[in-house]
């Protein structure tokens, strides 16, 4: 039986750790070819010697012409790029008027126009190949919002437009481009985020009971879900946006 990722020649960002690390791990078992992409060289030189010295480029997904030179360092470590998972990004967290304007502005820079950087790297050649997967990770902020939390949605809301917007564009390209909305997942953020409480248990309970099952993702269900879309499983699947996130936002009332 092949591989579920067998020929695919995936550029996956923000792979050093958390989600894309996970990812990373997934892709491999299924057979496919990475090249990791992340802006943290350090973490992203271990990480890539712990999956079996795959190869990597350390690059900000903000920087256009950085993203340019990791997409063709690719294509020569693992041939012409014919899927991209969209993973890096950043959290900002804040009210709308107490947000500053570089809060703003690197908001948009990497969680909008980083994975637009990516996807315009590989399009002309997932073009010239016949066809080609986009994945962008998106976030279950990308259609609800948690007050205080801006302005992360809204990146997160373009980025939905953007998988929308792509889709119908290259359909007949015979590339598809969807998204993947996790919920919360234990990462390490997660943790910390936690860790930043008087009482880390108590703020880790209070989030577990906001789940229907009373727990929250790991990272590799995230990636199985991330394995799926980028596979040829589901090849009518388009402009779509997979929520994982374990009926959270389907539930009115905690």
């Amino acid at each position: 039986m092949m591989a579920r990722l067998q020929g695919k020649r995936i550029f996956l960002t923000g792979a050093a750790q958390g989600i894309g690390y996970a990812i990373a791990e997934a892709c491999l078992r299924e057979k496919a070819e990475l090249f990791l992409v992340d802006r943290d060289a350090g973490l992203l030189a271990e990480s890539a010697a712990r999956l079996g010295n795959v190869a990597h480029a350390a690059a900000d997904i903000a920087d256009a012409k950085a993203i340019d030179a990791a997409m063709t360092a690719a294509a020569k470590a693992i041939g012409p790029v014919n899927a991209v998972i969209n993973n890096a990004g950043m959290n900002v967290f804040s009210t709308p008027l107490d947000a500053s304007e570089d809060d703003w502005t690197r908001n948009l820079e990497v969680n909008v126009k980083g994975a637009w950087h990516c996807a315009r790297a590989a399009l002309p050649g997932m073009i010239g190949q016949g066809g080609g997967v986009i994945l962008n990770i998106a976030s279950t902020h990308a259609f609800t919002i948690i007050p205080h939390t801006f302005p992360y949605p809204v990146a997160k809301h373009a980025l939905l437009g953007l998988t929308r917007s792509l889709a119908i564009e290259y359909a007949g390209n015979n590339i598809r481009v969807n998204a993947l909305a996790p919920g919360y997942v234990a990462t390490q953020k997660v943790i910390d985020y936690w860790n930043s409480f008087e009482d880390p248990e108590a703020a880790r309970a209070k989030t577990l009971a906001l789940h229907p099952g009373g727990r929250i993702a790991t990272p590799e269900e995230i990636a199985m879900a991330a394995v799926f879309l980028v596979s040829d499983e589901c090849p009518f699947i388009n402009a779509a946006c997979l929520v994982a996130d374990g009926g959270l936002s389907v539930l009115h009332h905690p």
